[in-house]
């Protein structure tokens, strides 16, 4: 016994409707009171007016009640039961009735089939779809003008069935001529050795034409074989030239190596000056950006130096006592002094007078030497100025030799007084 066997018989019982629930646990142990009344109720629904003896309480009646059943099986239902088994009431008890429920519940499928099949029937004949039905009704159109002809036609054939009739009568009634007979049999034999003639001469032919294809495949496997031969020796033999072949193919090779370095190296190079040039630009760039700050820086000394003159100016334009100036000449401090590169932006312009108030000899004497500082400047600006060029043309000055911004500026007059 099987678990399948056994979970397929429970719920075929379950499903023919079988009223008592069946466990699979009650085959572990012989249990001959269940099969007998499976049997029972299996029995009635095959057959219900079959009558079988119930009683199983002895011994002779349980063979009597297995073999009633057998033989039921075996001619109504046409299956064979092992009486051993049933009577075992155990799994292999299942295993036959097995065969009575497999029966039953596929009759019982093909029922359920056939009625579902009905109803569908039933409710598609109240689904009436035009459009699939339009090439059934083109159909029938024709067919009823075709038995329309055919009908016609055999009205006038059934027409003329009178004077048809008195010539096949006549055509029977006749008797045979031998002669008539021996010559339409004559032509037909002939036709026939006319026909076996061609038939032979056609036959002739395709042996014909098998001899020449034969010949002809014989000869081309003669030249492949002997064109399999050309190609050995031809393989075999090394060409006069493969020698100088091979030597150039090497030089070849190398030549490739050599331009595939010089390429990479040519590449290289390539980057490299592009690098430099990016660096040269960057460094050009820096230069006038330094140039552009050192003019910048120029401008604003120049006009920090006008103003602290024109202060200057207003101070000496103001009248005093000359008493009262040696005593605040004397108590004043001393004011800065005007940077050169101040008087290097106010080129060209002239002081008059001094602070302390001279004479006119002095004040000559302060002019020549103003005009002599002026002249000395605008050299050295225009030496600066070269200078500069020059660097910015070579490239960047390094930052620790590059000047600082004060080292641009020109030395303070200290001995500016003496002049005056």
């Amino acid at each position: 016994m099987s678990f399948r066997d056994l979970r397929n018989f429970t719920e075929m019982m379950r499903a023919l409707g079988y009223p008592r629930l069946i466990s699979m646990e009650n085959f572990r142990t012989p249990n001959f009171t269940l099969v007998a009344e499976i049997l029972i109720w299996l029995v009635k629904r095959y057959e219900p007016q079959m009558d079988i003896p119930t009683d199983v309480e002895t011994e002779s009646d349980r063979v009597f009640f297995i073999k009633a059943v057998a033989q039921f099986m075996a001619t109504k239902a046409h299956i064979k039961l092992n009486t051993k088994r049933l009577y075992q009431a155990d799994g292999y008890a299942v295993k036959e009735m097995l065969k009575i429920t497999s029966v039953l519940y596929s009759a019982m499928k093909t029922k359920q089939m056939a009625l579902g099949d009905r109803l569908e029937e039933d409710n598609n004949k109240f689904k009436f779809d035009l459009g699939s039905r339009i090439s059934d009704l083109k159909a029938a159109r024709h067919l009823a003008s075709e038995v329309t002809s055919k009908g016609a036609s055999l009205y006038d054939l059934l027409g003329k069935e009178v004077d048809l009739r008195e010539m096949r009568t006549a055509a029977i009634g006749r008797p045979l001529e031998i002669n008539e007979t021996e010559k339409a049999l004559r032509a037909a034999i002939k036709e026939v050795l006319q026909s076996v003639e061609k038939t032979k001469e056609m036959l002739n032919n395709v042996v014909s034409d098998e001899t020449s294809l034969d010949a002809k495949i014989e000869k081309k496997k003669q030249e492949l074989e002997r064109n399999r031969k050309r190609l050995q020796t031809l393989q075999s033999v090394r060409p006069a030239f493969m020698d100088e072949y091979e030597k150039i193919e090497e030089d070849l090779q190398k030549q490739y190596e050599t331009f595939v370095e010089k390429f990479r190296n040519l590449c290289f190079l390539e980057s490299q000056l592009d690098e430099y040039h990016r660096l040269e630009q960057e460094r050009f760039e820096e230069a006038e950006n330094t140039l552009r700050m050192m003019q910048n820086q120029l401008k604003e000394e120049e006009d920090l130096t006008r103003s602290s003159l024109k202060d200057e100016d207003s101070d000496m334009d103001v009248p005093e006592d000359e008493g009262s100036d040696s005593d605040m000449d004397e108590c004043r401090p001393s004011k800065p002094r005007p940077a050169r590169n101040g008087i290097m932006a106010g080129r060209g312009a002239r002081f008059i007078g001094n602070m302390q108030g001279g004479d006119s000899d002095e004040t000559e004497d302060s002019e020549i030497d103003v005009d002599e500082d002026d002249e000395e400047d605008d050299e050295g600006e225009e030496e600066e100025s070269k200078d500069l060029e020059e660097d910015s043309l070579e490239g960047p000055v390094p930052r620790g030799a590059r000047p600082s911004k004060g080292g641009l500026r020109p030395p303070l007059l200290e001995e500016s007084d003496n002049d005056f």
